[in-house]
């Protein structure tokens, strides 16, 4: 089972994991991470939000400052969010 496959069966992703999901490659990795952090600022998407301060900041940063790689997003609530927007995951 390669590791799109192992993500897609996790009940929880960080918001990096689920951009995973969304994306073909890095560029639009990049851009799933964006929307989903913008998401989760604006109060569309359900995470536990992890946010960085100024100072410690690496890397390119996300909206409202959000850790993608420690901000979770359950996968239930993902699937829910994308089906109103008349999306689902690939494969």
């Amino acid at each position: 089972m390669d590791d799109l496959q192992q993500l897609k069966l996790k009940p929880t992703l960080s918001v990096h994991d689920a951009a995973r999901l969304l994306s073909s490659d890095a560029a639009s990795l990049r851009a799933a991470e964006i929307e989903l952090a913008l998401a989760v600022d604006r109060g569309e998407l359900t995470a536990n939000i992890l946010r960085w301060a100024t100072e410690q900041w690496e890397g390119e940063r996300l909206e409202g400052n959000i850790d993608r790689m420690r901000t979770f997003i359950e996968r239930v609530d993902l699937d829910t969010w994308l089906k109103g927007q008349g999306r689902s995951l690939q494969g």
